[in-house]
């Protein structure tokens, strides 16, 4: 039987995280693919990126595989660069300008090509094996879990009061982590605050961290859910001067829970940032992220996990789960059937479908992959909620 009162905790980290500089960093390449791909006359669907970006101490490493359009070593340096200027990383350990960086992209390997590839009656198939998950919840307007919701949507606000430069004294870097009691099913209160922020005048103590904060804290919660019992650990370390890659090396993908569900849901084995949407990794992912909004947002479940497995080179998905957590208002395997009448779940028919060869990638990469607005140019359009009549019709 489901728990109704517990308390749970999930964490965010700000974009200039050492972990989210690398996943910035490699999202902006596929974007770049993504952009001069049709500029050169490729085929969309013939783009292929899986980038890795390592920054430690003044020091950026970029590797993996790629294939579409030439990008030049010094186009990729220079996205690099931008990106890290974009965050806003101009400290001694690490500056935009003066960061060493290594550019070791090399061609997709043909074995690999091969199975993915359409060719003849085949389809294109999967980019590798693997299981993804997709989760939704009624307990925030985003229908997100609301331990994460609310501790992206912290860094967030404070993010823009630092890009704004109303708040000078803020770094890049960040962590926030809210506690949220649950009361019969429902969150209706922060029991606990963790924010981590790193600050760009040394002579900030925590109580000044707070004092900057605390306000926007406040805006990001539910009026009420802060109380005069709710515990803060605002930079319980006492100082948080040295921060990014200059204080921790980051890397591509390190952050998946922060990425979706904040540990609410499972979470299949790959990361999202680097790669083209023939990776599974990625774009089923979304697919099943987009497939459980829906669910919700039609009113067929108060909450859905649903689970997509693929193989490399095949592709129909293995396997398709459904799981209402005892809120469902219509059976699980009947949901299932309907799915896959509703959405093509081949790497193809995912990308026909959410529109996925696009340069709209960078923008994941802080902040959440899911629960974002869907957006004009194509961005988050797994957020979007437009197949809620076609599930009530298929399932009525």
């Amino acid at each position: 039987m489901t728990r109704k009162n517990y308390l749970f905790t999930s964490e965010s980290v700000s974009e200039g995280h050492p972990d989210k500089v690398s996943d910035r960093i490699s999202d902006e390449i596929v974007d770049e693919f993504f952009r001069e791909g049709p500029k050169a006359g490729i085929d969309p669907y013939a783009i292929r990126v899986a980038a890795e970006t390592l920054c430690t101490t003044n020091r950026v490493v970029i590797a993996g595989e790629v294939r579409g359009p030439h990008i030049g070593f010094g186009r990729i340096e220079e996205i690099a660069r931008n990106a890290i200027r974009s965050i806003g990383y101009e400290q001694h350990g690490f500056h935009w300008n003066t960061a060493k960086i290594e550019v070791l992209l090399h061609e997709q390997s043909v074995d690999i090509a091969q199975g993915v590839d359409a060719s003849g009656n085949k389809d294109e198939g999967a980019g590798d094996q693997g299981i993804m998950f997709g989760y939704a919840t009624n307990e925030t307007p985003a229908l997100m879990p609301a331990p994460l919701y609310y501790s992206h949507k912290i860094l967030e606000l404070l993010a823009q009061a630092r890009h704004s430069g109303k708040e000078k004294g803020l770094g890049p870097d960040a962590k926030s982590q809210v506690t949220v009691r649950y009361v019969d099913g429902k969150p209706v209160e922060a029991t606990q605050i963790v924010l981590s922020h790193q600050h760009i005048d040394e002579s900030l103590s925590p109580a000044d961290i707070r004092r900057i904060a605390e306000p926007y804290i406040r805006e990001a919660l539910p009026q009420g859910w802060i109380t005069d019992s709710t515990v803060w650990h605002v930079n319980p370390t006492g100082k948080f001067f040295i921060g990014g890659p200059d204080g921790d090396t980051g890397l591509t993908g390190r952050k998946i829970i922060v990425d979706t569900y904040g540990g609410a849901a499972p979470h299949g084995g790959g990361a999202f940032s680097g790669k083209d949407p023939t990776k599974v990794d990625r774009s089923a992912a979304y697919a099943a992220r987009y497939l459980a909004k829906n669910i919700v947002a039609a009113g067929l479940a108060d909450r859905v996990t649903i689970q997509l497995s693929y193989a490399i080179g095949v592709a129909e998905p293995l396997s398709i789960y459904v799981d209402t957590h005892g809120t469902g208002k219509v059976a699980e395997d009947k949901i299932e059937a309907a799915l896959p009448q509703l959405v093509r779940l081949t790497p193809r028919g995912i990308r026909e479908h959410l529109q996925l060869n696009r340069p709209i990638y960078a923008r994941t990469s802080a902040y959440g992959h899911f629960g974002r607005a869907p957006e004009t140019d194509g961005g988050f359009s797994w957020e979007k909620t437009d197949l809620v009549d076609q599930l009530k019709s298929a399932l009525a």
